[in-house]
């Protein structure tokens, strides 16, 4: 099982705005590149992108929770 981690410290955000839907969502496939969500530090916004073609499987970090570098966000099964 491959797993999407936070690229930074910071807080994970799963939509592109509140008024939007999520990025991906549970049982979304996935493609190497595609935007599962963003980590915002500082007011700078930054995307999370997945590395490998995949399923998310589920979602581990909620949308607006602080996260630590290195943190799984989502888990995929390829």
């Amino acid at each position: 099982m491959a797993e999407i981690r936070s690229p930074l410290p910071g807080t994970f955000y799963r939509r592109p705005a509140p008024d939007q839907p999520p990025f991906k969502s549970d049982g979304d496939t996935v493609a190497p590149g595609e935007v599962i969500g963003l980590i915002e530090v500082m007011k700078s916004f930054i995307e999370v992108k997945a590395e490998v073609a995949g399923t998310i499987t589920r979602f581990l970090a909620g949308n607006e929770t602080p996260v630590m570098a290195g943190a799984v966000l989502a888990e995929l099964e390829g």
